[in-house]
């Protein structure tokens, strides 16, 4: 019985990611033009920030009036730029959506290099390193050290660039490039880093997702490869987990990130195992 279940289910998923592929292009040529000018335009922005004004340019004036606007609103828009949420949200369309999902997983790797690598080699000082700690309003943890770029802001740009490159709707598109930026200025608002910090990082966060939405395409096999899928799903489930009891130092998302934990968490186990399983004794 147990052999039989385990040899449906993994049939099942099989089937399940062969007709979830076929519900999204390979490719979005239209999706890949919005990336590259969101790009651009971050890389503009950080270009003229710090040439006309320096590379602490326009912070204490963002962080003063993030000020003005309550300090949840800032905790629950920053933790978008926690790796685990990308993740742990990935698991509401991970077997609907394979394509997507693989595409998140390449980009994410991209991200990864870009953000740490650009971390260790410039190693700037953050805003509380810098400033007094009455000149400017912070929010949770003082982080003083790799200011440049903001890896949240890189977090936030890959995950809702790649929601971007493939959504099919000019009003989705729109919403997610809107939560990315605020996800971003969340970083100033908390007082961790400066302007260019989270410029640099939205734009390596759409590179990432512009690069890694060309090569899953070129190599998708691994969207439908069961043994690979489980895998990067059992992970995003352990990242989910951890929502449900660590809060990143904003302890007023906290709820927010248990209710995304909880609801990725239960969604998985729908999508995987109970759903199949009903199938599965339907067919008995």
């Amino acid at each position: 019985m147990t052999a039989g279940l385990l040899a449906f289910l993994r049939r099942d998923w099989h089937e399940r990611l062969l007709a979830g592929t076929a519900r999204t292009p390979l490719e979005s040529p239209d999706g890949a033009r919005w990336l590259a000018r969101w790009a651009l335009v971050c890389m503009i922005v950080a270009a003229t920030l710090v040439l006309a004004c320096g590379y602490h340019a326009g912070f204490v004036r963002l962080n003063a009036w993030a000020a003005g606007y309550p300090d949840w609103i800032w905790q629950c828009l920053t933790v978008l730029g926690d790796e685990r949420v990308p993740f742990a949200l990935s698991l509401l369309f991970s077997l609907r959506y394979p394509r997507v999902f693989w595409t998140l997983v390449v980009s994410a790797v991209i991200a990864i290099l870009y953000s740490r690598g650009l971390k260790e080699l410039v190693d700037s000082a953050r805003p509380p390193g810098v400033l007094a700690a009455d000149a400017f309003h912070l929010i949770g943890p003082g982080h003083r050290h790799h200011s440049f770029p903001s890896g949240h802001s890189v977090t936030a740009g890959v995950f809702f660039g790649v929601l971007i490159y493939h959504a099919r709707l000019i009003e989705w598109r729109l919403l997610f490039l809107l939560l990315a930026i605020l996800a971003g200025l969340s970083r100033v608002a908390v007082g961790v880093h400066w302007p260019v910090d989270v410029a640099a990082g939205l734009m390596g966060g759409a590179l990432a997702a512009w690069l890694g939405a060309r090569l899953a395409a070129r190599w998708s096999g691994p969207a439908t490869d069961v043994s690979v899928h489980l895998a990067i799903v059992t992970l995003a489930a352990v990242l989910a987990i951890g929502l449900l009891y660590d809060d990143g130092g904003y302890p007023e998302a906290a709820l927010m990130l248990q209710a995304l934990g909880a609801g990725a968490l239960l969604s998985a186990l729908l999508q995987y195992l109970v759903l199949p399983v009903l199938r599965w004794r339907r067919r008995g």
